[in-house]
């Protein structure tokens, strides 16, 4: 399952994190972050650490972190590993899978957040790979996907124009997928009863059993 989140950033953040990395001698090539089989397949650019790319890091994760949809689907207990990537003519992602442990977390979710104007650039879609088949996700700047770790990707070739991403990862509260939707759907729900001005004693209860299966389900 995936999840799409609206307006995760604003107009003037996916501004400020433009003139962060905006120059040629701010980027090297993707594959120094890239694990031995990935790097076969990876032709990139990422934004090179150091205070510029810290202070992006660190808008990313307040964002998420007041996103509600975002907390209702992730049940974060980490978000790491956050990387600026651009893709030029030419350059693609082939087909992969992320490494399940990075930076010291288990990686269980990966998300896009895209920051280039879709009409600035074709091709660069983010291509994710289910039993029914491929999806094909091309968002808005602000805009993010969500999905699991585990699914293998990749990045469509960039045949004109540029595409600007922050790509990352987050270690879940909740191990195991199907758990976490549980829990998703829940919470969901629990949200549309509040909204609709439903009894709270039926509200209680959901949230009572919403509490019961995290204190079975949470690693802290």
């Amino acid at each position: 399952m995936t999840a799409l989140l609206q307006n995760v950033l604003t107009a003037e953040e996916i501004a400020r994190i433009g003139e962060l990395v905006t120059g040629e001698d701010r980027f090297e090539d993707g594959k120094a972050t890239a694990g031995w089989a990935a790097k076969r397949v990876k032709a990139n650019e990422q934004a090179k650490s150091g205070p510029r790319l810290d202070a992006v890091r660190r808008l990313v994760r307040a964002a998420l972190e007041r996103h509600e949809l975002f907390a209702s689907y992730a049940v974060p207990k980490a978000v790491f590993r956050i990387l600026v990537s651009r893709y030029r003519p030419g350059m693609e992602y082939g087909l992969h899978v992320d490494d399940a442990i990075m930076s010291g977390h288990r990686a269980d979710l990966s998300f896009t957040l895209f920051l280039s104007d879709p009409s600035s650039y074709e091709g660069g879609e983010l291509v994710i790979e289910a039993a029914e088949g491929e999806t094909a996700i091309k968002l808005e700047p602000g805009q993010a996907v969500v999905y699991p770790t585990g699914a293998l990707h990749r990045v469509a070739p960039v045949a004109s124009g540029e595409r600007l991403a922050i790509v990352g990862w987050v270690q879940s509260l909740v191990r195991r997928a199907d758990r976490r939707e549980v829990v998703f759907d829940l919470d969901q729900t629990i949200r549309a009863l509040h909204q609709a001005k439903a009894p709270q004693a039926a509200i209680d209860r959901l949230l009572k059993t919403k509490a019961n299966l995290m204190r079975q389900w949470a690693e802290v």
